[in-house]
């Protein structure tokens, strides 16, 4: 039994019903993609059947049938960054947000300098490439690392690989992990960059330190003897926990080949992956063509690797949250998700789900576990089950 769960790093499709709460009203990545870029064609995603999940969107060819069940989820917890979005993926609802600042507070800075033995520069919510313009040359000066964050609720530590080991680089951040869980900060992450002044870039030795998350579908699943198979930075948003093997990759290209190479070798488990380009290299940054660029090398792609799908196979296409590049601001957008799901020739409305953790009692269905996982539905099919009579989901439109 093989299985894949594909996250697609903030490919959000609007109609949240809490938008207006988080400030989103009207955001809709994918659907104001298309409609700025409508030459882009998606042949495999629509092949999946893309139309019914945006309904502006026209495809370029027509289908009498789609390759997948096809649906949208959305979020029940609280926030919409990238842990609560995999957390509540792998069956966790978190009540209450993870914290964001615009400055960290001077108790949580002194006592992570006090046990770290350093002293920081910068300390605010800025991009990473600008904080490395402004703060570059005085950390290649004084060897002080920079701290800041962003819109997310994570923790940002930055050193030139040539004046900070990664060694030390990392067990500073261990250091600010061990302290930022009692300001309810999600992640800490190590950003590691080279290069010249005027020329400084992130490398890929980028690491996530993730508040330890409460069990997960993961654990039971690999709990069960299964592998779990991380990809891209699924291990570092799980903690490691629950996760067997995990490989870390720099971007979409990297992800997208890891995932088909562990999908030919794997016997059975579960591959989980995200492909994180969307959301760092053109969410944040809103640049509409360079995303629409990377949605169509996916799509390219997805044509290739849904040849090497089975029937028994599951394969589960999804995202996190959305990041509408042309929205205001640069930060993530509440929004709900598109859902694919290919099993056993499969096609049908999947409705719109309550939960995205309707995906892990979907792997816990698959994977017959023990005992059926305690949050969300299932969506396969089942003799016993008429989808239509269920009251969690709602038609599409």
């Amino acid at each position: 039994m093989r299985a894949l769960v594909l996250v697609l790093d903030s490919v959000g499709i609007g109609g949240a019903p809490d938008a207006e709460k988080y400030g989103d009203a009207g955001a809709n990545t994918l659907g104001h993609i298309l409609e700025r870029v409508p030459e882009l064609a998606l042949p495999n995603l629509d092949s999946l059947g893309l139309a019914e999940l945006v309904p502006t969107h026209r495809s370029h060819m027509s289908y009498t049938t789609y390759q997948s069940s096809y649906g949208k989820m959305q979020e029940r917890s609280a926030g919409k960054d990238t842990t609560t979005g995999h957390w509540e993926i792998a069956g966790v609802i978190l009540e209450e947000p993870f914290a964001t600042y615009d400055r960290f507070p001077d108790e949580l800075v002194r006592v992570i300098e006090r046990d770290a033995g350093v002293q920081f520069i910068g300390n605010y919510a800025q991009s990473g490439t600008t904080i490395l313009a402004e703060f570059g040359a005085e950390h290649v000066r004084t060897g002080k690392p920079i701290l800041y964050t962003s819109a997310d609720s994570v923790l940002q530590i930055a050193a030139h690989d040539q004046v900070m080991r990664i060694d030390r680089l990392y067990d500073i951040c261990t250091v600010a992990r061990q302290h930022a869980d009692r300001f309810r900060i999600g992640r800490v992450i190590a950003r590691p960059f080279t290069g010249p002044e005027g020329s400084f870039s992130r490398t890929a030795r980028r690491h996530d330190f993730s508040m330890e998350p409460p069990r997960t579908v993961l654990n039971a699943i690999s709990e069960n003897g299964r592998a779990v198979v991380g990809i891209g930075k699924i291990s570092d948003i799980f903690a490691e926990r629950g996760i067997t093997e995990s490989f870390p990759t720099d971007g979409n290209a990297e992800g997208m080949q890891q995932i088909a190479e562990n999908w030919e070798r794997l016997e059975g488990g579960l591959i989980f992956a995200n492909l994180v380009d969307f959301d760092m290299l053109y969410g944040h940054r809103r640049d509409v063509a360079g995303y629409a660029r990377a949605l169509e090398q996916f799509d390219q792609w997805l044509g290739q690797f849904l040849a090497r799908v089975l029937p028994l196979d599951l394969v589960v296409i999804t995202a996190d949250h959305g990041n509408d590049p042309t929205y205001r601001g640069t930060d993530h957008t509440r929004e709900q998700v598109p859902l694919f799901v290919l099993h056993n020739k499969e096609t049908r409305g999947l409705g719109i789900r309550r939960t995205y953790a309707d995906i892990a009692a979907t792997l816990s269905d698959y994977f017959e576990l023990p005992s059926p996982w305690p949050v969300g539905d299932s969506c396969l099919l089942r003799t016993d089950s008429n989808p239509s009579e269920r009251p969690e989901l709602r038609a599409l439109n």
